[in-house]
C-alpha cells in the first residue's frame, strides 16, 4: 500500500530530514585518508543521539551498524569496521534518520583525498542523475518517468545504473511501497501529492551486475569497478518535489 503523508506528517519528515541533512555534512568532513570506517559508524551514533534523531540501519533487518559505508566498489551495505581509508578511495555514507515515528533516507559518496578523474567524474554523474530523476517527481507524472531519466543521464555519459537495487517509499517505515527502479521497467505508479519517496541512483564506471559479500550484506560491482551512490527523500508537493534530505 502506497502512504500518503498529511502536512503534519511531512511536517515531521521536514525536520528529521534537515538534521540528517546536517549529521551528513559532518560526516563529510570526517571522510579523510587514514580514518577507519569504523570511526564514521561512532560519528552517525553521537551525531544522532546529539540531535535526538535515532539511527534507522542499527538493527534493521539485522544490519550491524548506524551507518553504510561503502568504499570503492561496494556498491551499497558496507559494514563500518577496521578498514582504514585511503587517499584515492571512494566512499558512499548511506544513513537513516528516526524522528517521532517517521524515517528519511540520505545518501552521498565522496572522495578520499585526491581522486581520480574517472572517479570524479563517476560521482558527478551520479548526483546528476538524481537531480535529474527528481526534476520528473512531480504530481500525476509517473514513477517511470523518474527511472527514465536516471538511466538516460547515467548511459549517455558512458556509465551503467545498478538494476538489482531500487529506490522506495520512507515515512513511518524505513521502506515502503513503490519501488523506485533507476532503469525503464514500464510506467509503474502513477505520483500522487503527499507520497515521500527515498530516489538513489547506484551507479557503476563498468557493468550494472552485482555480487553478494561473504558477510550477507555488503553489495559489491561484480566486475570489481568503482561504484557511486547518491540518495535524497522527497516528498510530492503542488509545486514538484520538496527535498527533505
Amino acid at each position: 500500500m502506497v502512504i500518503i503523508k498529511s502536512d503534519e506528517e511531512i511536517a515531521i519528515m521536514r525536520k528529521c530530514g534537515k538534521i540528517l541533512a546536517a549529521i551528513l555534512d559532518k560526516l563529510r568532513t570526517e571522510v579523510q585518508p587514514g580514518i577507519k570506517t569504523g570511526q564514521l559508524d561512532i560519528v552517525m551514533a553521537e551525531e544522532s543521539n546529539k540531535r535526538g534523531v535515532i539511527p534507522s540501519f542499527k538493527n534493521y533487518r539485522g544490519f550491524p551498524a548506524n551507518l553504510c559505508v561503502s568504499v570503492n566498489d561496494e556498491i551499497v551495505h558496507g559494514i563500518p569496521g577496521e578498514r582504514v581509508l585511503q587517499e584515492g578511495d571512494i566512499v558512499s555514507l548511506d544513513a537513516g534518520a528516526k524522528l517521532n515515528g517517521f524515517h528519511t533516507d540520505a545518501a552521498i559518496t565522496v572522495g578520499v583525498g585526491r581522486i581520480s578523474k574517472e572517479a570524479e567524474g563517476l560521482i558527478t554523474v551520479t548526483e546528476g542523475s538524481l537531480k535529474s530523476g527528481i526534476a520528473q517527481a512531480i504530481n500525476e507524472a509517473w514513477i517511470g518517468d523518474i527511472s527514465s531519466a536516471i538511466q538516460h543521464y547515467v548511459e549517455s555519459r558512458g556509465f551503467s545504473v545498478v538494476r538489482e537495487y531500487t529506490g522506495h517509499g520512507v515515512g513511518r517505515d524505513l521502506h515502503e511501497e513503490p519501488p523506485i527502479p533507476n532503469f525503464v521497467v514500464g510506467k509503474g505508479l502513477l505520483l500522487r501529492k503527499g507520497m515521500a519517496l527515498a530516489i538513489e541512483p547506484m551507479v557503476n564506471v563498468g557493468d550494472w551486475h552485482t555480487k553478494l559479500a561473504a558477510n550477507q550484506w555488503t553489495v559489491l560491482t561484480a566486475d570489481g569497478n568503482l561504484s557511486a551512490h547518491f540518495e535524497h527523500t522527497i516528498a510530492i508537493t503542488d509545486n514538484g518535489a520538496e527535498i527533505l534530505v
